[in-house]
């Protein structure tokens, strides 16, 4: 049986943009770098406006909210996922 499944990994990136706590979750290939994925993609949409602060794995609650689309989103940011 093959094992296509689960062939990547969500990643919580906490960062600062202009000083505002922010959160994103995101999925990579299995393997990735996660930390200069990430920082670079910060990097490109903020520039010196956004500041990494911590990468980490999802936990399995967060990885199980994410697949169900029930993750709180920030109610500051207007580009946040709604409830479907």
């Amino acid at each position: 049986m093959a094992t296509l499944f689960r062939q990547s990994r969500l990643w919580v990136l906490d960062f600062t943009y202009d000083g505002r706590s922010r959160r994103w979750f995101k999925a990579l290939p299995e393997g990735a770098d996660a930390r200069a994925v990430l920082q670079a993609q910060l990097e490109d949409l903020y520039g010196a406006h956004g500041r990494m602060i911590q990468v980490r794995p999802a936990t399995a609650d967060e990885d199980a909210q994410y697949v169900r689309g029930t993750l709180p989103h920030n109610i500051l940011c207007p580009t946040g996922r709604h409830p479907p």
